[in-house]
């Protein structure tokens, strides 16, 4: 019940007929944050794309600025060489043939999953596992990679993942309430132009239609999105 009125008490100090500027809104959601713990910043992004439809699809990866200021572990399938330079390069758990098998038998101590081009077949393997979590690697999001040193160390500096969902909005994490004001503004700078440089070509009318930040407990903060755009 105190977490309620908390919520209501801060929903009151956001004016929900508003669209506000991006600086404005960063500040807002981080000034009428209520938990205890440093909560996370998120991003929902309204597109105009019908993704019922394959070519208007929008997923992809971004790296951003600042990171997302939570530690990532991150599983390298790969071998050889590549097993060598993934390990170099910070990925927790490197393996091939029997990392399969260890995740196939129920190990999931990672958050994040790349692989080598040679070890998909293998990886393939493990769709009903990695899939339902996304989890899989895609040569789309970059996870599916020859350069796959380079890969885990964006991973582990804060490359998220996105895709966009049945209701045509993009869910994403921008960093914490704890970072600067500014170094969120990067962050959520880098996504929105990443996500304009994907607009599908068969997307017709306004393409970015709402964007709301938001903490992990508090309320939306909406923000003008056609005047964040036009500085892109």
């Amino acid at each position: 019940m105190a977490k309620g009125k908390q919520y209501q008490a801060a929903s009151e100090k956001v004016d929900c007929e508003k669209l506000y500027d991006l600086e404005e809104a960063i500040a807002l959601a981080k000034e009428v944050a209520f938990a205890k713990f440093d909560e996370t910043i998120d991003i929902a992004v309204k597109l105009g794309v019908n993704p019922k439809h394959a070519d208007q699809m929008v997923r992809g990866s971004v790296s951003l600025p600042n990171g997302t200021g939570k530690t990532v572990r991150v599983l390298a399938f790969a071998k050889g060489d590549k097993a060598k330079e993934a390990k170099d390069a910070g990925a927790d758990v490197v393996g091939d043939e029997e990392l399969v098998e260890k995740v196939q038998g129920g190990f999931m101590d990672f958050d994040k999953v790349v692989a080598t081009p040679d070890m998909m077949a293998l990886v393939g393997k493990l769709g009903r596992v990695l899939g339902p979590r996304g989890l899989m690697p895609n040569p789309k999001v970059g996870t599916v990679t020859p350069n796959i040193g380079n890969v885990v160390k964006e991973l582990k500096a804060g490359m998220i993942e996105f895709r966009v969902d049945k209701n045509g909005i993009i869910h994403a994490i921008v960093g914490k309430k704890s970072f600067d004001s500014q170094k969120l503004f990067e962050n959520i700078k880098a996504l929105l132009e990443t996500l304009v440089r994907l607009k599908p070509s068969t997307a017709k009318g306004q393409y970015v239609r709402g964007i709301t930040v938001s903490t992990t407990m508090g309320p939306g903060v909406k923000v003008d999105h056609q005047k964040v755009i036009n500085t892109l």
